[in-house]
Parts: structure tokens; sequence; C-alpha cells
């Protein structure tokens, strides 16, 4: 048995094998869950009752109007989040890859990598920490999550974008340079055509991770669905929040509809 240990591959499975549950016992002591709570007989009898009011979902004139406006700037701020975030990463993207810089060390070093490391700041920050450094600056309200939305998905884009760039084949690129063309003309038929499947698709996924994300960030006063589902689950009103919950599916199933009507076109 020992020699076996000894032996690098079974060594090194069995400290995997006993380093996930050690680990699992960290996170679980670092998150101070108490498992205990939640089963006992007053959270489980409220808990019940709360699901229970889910259905049918409340459908009185108020709400319903309330949740309407409400669904409306959620999708407004979503929409126009991402053109700020297109806006902020498209430009971004073109001028931190090599696919319009080339191989120029100084035009790397001067302008790329700058650009990368804003990148990076930009979407390393969680878009809900700039909703709430914007209302904070702006006030509650859409702006917040509006520029939320912008900056942060603007630095995934960028990121993004240029990934995509720099992996399609360079050779239509490099026979348009070569051939006296510009470096905007030699991409634009070069190279995008290839991309644009990619690019398009990864937007309209953004697109809809934004829609969930403007609804989120509204928990923390930037407007939409956010506010009225956190009243109505302070209030424990079930009824409220099922069909908020319904209005967040029907959301979703749409841009998953967009989506595949996308994919579809580009295919």
């Amino acid at each position: 048995m020992l020699m076996r240990l000894r032996h690098p591959p079974l060594l090194r499975g069995l400290l995997q094998t006993l380093a996930l549950p050690l680990l699992l016992w960290l996170l679980l002591l670092g998150s101070q869950l108490n498992f205990a709570e939640l089963f006992t007989p007053g959270t489980l009898a409220t808990l019940g009752k709360f699901l229970a009011d889910f259905f049918p979902p409340s459908h009185d004139a108020f709400f319903l109007k309330s949740l309407g406006e409400a669904t409306i700037t959620t999708v407004a701020v979503a929409n126009l989040g991402m053109l700020l975030a297109f806006a902020i990463g498209a430009p971004l993207a073109l001028l931190s890859s090599r696919v319009l810089l080339g191989d120029s060390p100084l035009l790397l070093a001067v302008l790329a990598t700058p650009i990368r490391a804003l990148l990076l700041l930009l979407r390393g920050v969680p878009e809900l920490v700039w909703a709430l450094v914007f209302v904070r600056v702006v006030g509650l309200g859409s702006p917040a999550a509006l520029l939320a939305l912008g900056l942060a998905y603007g630095g995934m884009l960028g990121k993004v974008y240029a990934e995509i760039l720099e992996s399609q084949p360079q050779a239509p690129l490099q026979a348009l340079r070569h051939a006296g063309s510009g470096r905007i003309a030699a991409l634009v038929y070069g190279l995008l055509p290839n991309a644009l499947p990619e690019l398009v698709s990864y937007t309209v996924y953004r697109w809809e991770c934004a829609i969930r994300a403007s609804a989120v960030m509204g928990l923390v006063g930037a407007g939409g669905l956010g506010p009225l589902m956190d009243t109505s689950v302070r209030l424990l009103n079930g009824g409220e929040v099922g069909a908020i919950l319904l209005v967040f599916m029907v959301l979703v199933l749409l841009t998953e509809m967009v989506s595949w009507l996308v994919r579809k076109v580009l295919a």
C-alpha cells in the first residue's frame, strides 16, 4: 500500500479527492450558514405560506399598472445600457487588438496595454457595485443602472470582441493589406464577415444578461423591477412576487427567442 501511495498519479488523485471536501467545508465555514435555522417549524411555516401565495399571481389593476411601468423601465435600461456598452466596448476592442494595430511594439505598448488595463478595470468591478457608486453620484433611479451596465458590460464586450477578432483567420486581412488596402477597410472586408456571427451571438447573450442585471440592480435603488420586487418580498406578498417572477420568465423567454432568430439568420 505504501508503495502504491508513492506513485505520483495515484498520490495526486488521492490529494485531489481529499481537497474537494476540505474546500467545501472551508467555504461553508466562511459563509457562516446555519442550515438548522432553515428547517425550524416557524421558518418552514412562513416559507410555505409565502410560496403558497404565489398562486394565483396578483392581478389587481393598481399593481399591474406599477408592474407594467417597472417592466418598461427595466427593458429600456437594459437596451440603453447595452447601447452604451457597445459604444464603449467596440472602439476599445479595436484599439487594443493586433488586428488593427498590427505587431508594432510601440503601438502595443503605448495604446493597447493601457486600454486593456482600462477594460480590466471596467469589467473587474461588478455591475451591482457600479450601480451603488452611481446611486451615490446621480441619485436613485434609472440613470445609475444605465451607467453601471454601460461601464461593466463595455469592459466585457471590449475584451471578448478583441479576442474574437484575433481568433479569426488572418490570411484575408493580410492579403488585403498587402494589396494596398487601409487598415479599417481590410478589417471590414477581410475579417469582420467571418467574425460577425460570434460577435452578434455574444452581444445578444450580453443583452439577455443585461435585462436580468437591470432588474437586480433595482434592488439598490437603480429603478425598474427591483424596487417593486424588494417591496413585495419585504411585505411577504407572495402574489406580487409570483407576478414579478412570471414577468422575469417572459422577458428571458423573449430574449431566448430573439437569440434563436438571430442565430438562424446568421447561420
